[in-house]
């Protein structure tokens, strides 16, 4: 059994309003040093065999047909220990 996590983010040139609100909240919440923050998704997926080449590439598969836009989106894929 392997575990694969799929990290899902904005493209760098496409604005990202929660990431600019959570930005402004964290002064207001006492935190300083934060210049800036990209909001995101991950999902972590348990696959029933293990996380070899074929299986990469369903995720990958996976992750362009639904986890992430990817007119608007990147994601990477690794495999966690």
């Amino acid at each position: 059994m392997a575990r694969v996590i799929v990290d899902v983010m904005l493209k760098p040139e496409i604005l990202d309003p929660q990431g600019q609100a959570i930005a402004r909240a964290l002064p207001r919440l006492g935190f300083s040093g934060v210049t800036g923050v990209r909001q995101g998704k991950r999902f972590e997926l348990e696959l029933d065999g293990p996380a070899d080449e074929a299986a990469l590439s369903d995720v990958r598969k996976m992750a362009e047909t639904l986890l992430a836009n990817t007119v608007i989106e990147d994601f990477s894929i690794r495999v966690e220990d």
